[in-house]
């Protein structure tokens, strides 16, 4: 492969197993809300070893299903990281709640339990933590602060699905877990999302929610005028996810160890290539977690100004590094809306000299390598000197 060849900083894996469910799918008649559906959420359910799944269209329908099932509404706060994609918050402010934004930890980027404590009011109604790149967040701390200050965790999963806490898997620790299925995620249904949750009270709410809060369960009902009979009990959306996806889904989830474990090998070859490069540093992960390597983040070391230089060059011999994230209260839009902590100066310092590297299963060892040598080459170029 020659070094003008680009490399995106990640890409979906679709085979011919993958698009064969999706043409059975086709073939059935079943096109949506059909049995698919039920079959990837048992599926995802099982493999995170949670009780229910609730299939949406996206990560951020996700993110607004839990928000409402947990019960936030007007008057109510969350409490998250900045460090994180617009979602997060939006969510939130759009069922009329606010969001309280508390700095994250220097070394995983994983919001700071001991600030979060320090933040909650009368009014804080849940913690988001983040998974951040893929590192489960410190889900130890935040169920015991939950359980003490009556409050609920709902997870921002986006980047962990096949990530585990101690041995368990992510998604079955905080009270409702919210995960993205987009192409660049651990695995892909093309867009969509899911909530997992172990309560089959909050599961029944998301699904109401991501039908227009339609029921049709007749011991529900508050009349009955007939089969045909059905109600709009709630606020809702219209959040499906169609059988064609969930085909898709399916196939996906048997693959995930094997994605999971090639990003693993992946961060791996990376750690031992660049540890000696002092420009650079690579990321901080914990013996208790297996991490998911949505991303491989590394941070410029010294000046953060040299950030920018570093990444334009590493775009201009093609290598497709993105930064992830423009902190939450950077945007226009969040000016006035979101309350910010005492200091937000690690995630500021954190989003000053981010680079996120490509890191994908399909990636070969020799695109590994040569994403290794052209980082070398542009750090080189940029400082003038081979790192």
């Amino acid at each position: 492969m020659g070094d003008d060849t680009f490399i995106p900083y990640g890409a979906q894996w679709v085979d011919e197993a993958d698009i064969e469910a999706m043409a059975e799918a086709m073939r059935s008649g079943w096109l949506t809300t059909g049995p698919r559906v039920a079959d990837f959420e048992e599926g995802l359910s099982s493999l995170c070893q949670t009780e229910h799944a609730v299939a949406v269209n996206s990560g951020t329908a996700a993110l607004h299903a839990a928000y409402f099932a947990a019960g936030l509404g007007p008057g109510d706060e969350i409490i998250t990281s900045p460090l994180t994609f617009a979602a997060t918050a939006n969510a939130a402010l759009y069922l009329g709640a606010d969001v309280r934004l508390v700095d994250v930890r220097e070394d995983t980027g994983n919001l700071d339990p001991a600030r979060v404590e320090a933040a909650i009011t009368e009014r804080t109604k849940l913690i988001v933590p983040v998974d951040y790149a893929g590192h489960p967040a410190d889900y130890d701390a935040f169920t015991d602060l939950a359980q003490r200050r009556g409050l609920k965790v709902v997870a921002d999963q986006a980047h962990s699905l096949g990530a585990a806490y101690r041995g368990v898997p992510v998604q079955a620790l905080p009270d409702l877990a919210a995960v993205s299925l987009h192409p660049v995620k651990p695995i892909t249904t093309g867009e969509g999302g899911a909530v997992l949750t172990k309560d089959v009270g909050l599961a029944t709410r998301c699904r109401d929610f991501r039908s227009h809060g339609l029921v049709r369960d007749r011991d529900r009902l508050s009349a009955d005028h007939g089969p045909w009979y059905y109600e709009i009990q709630d606020q809702g959306f219209n959040y499906r996810l169609t059988d064609i996806q969930c085909a898709l889904g399916s196939s996906q989830l048997q693959k995930l160890p094997t994605f999971i474990s090639r990003r693993q090998e992946i961060a791996r070859r990376y750690d031992a290539a660049l540890a000696d490069v002092e420009a650079l540093r690579t990321p901080t992960w914990h013996d208790h977690v297996s991490h998911g390597w949505h991303l491989y983040v590394l941070r410029v070391t010294g000046d953060p100004d040299l950030r920018r230089p570093l990444f334009e060059r590493m775009r201009a011999i093609g290598l497709g590094v993105q930064v992830h994230y423009v902190p939450v209260h950077h945007h226009p839009h969040f000016q006035g809306k979101v309350i910010l902590g005492d200091s937000l100066s690690v995630a500021d310092d954190f989003y000053a000299r981010c680079i996120s590297m490509p890191l994908f299963p399909r990636m070969t060892d020799e695109q590994v390598l040569s994403v290794v040598e052209r980082t070398r080459q542009a750090l080189g170029d940029v400082l003038g000197s081979q790192p």
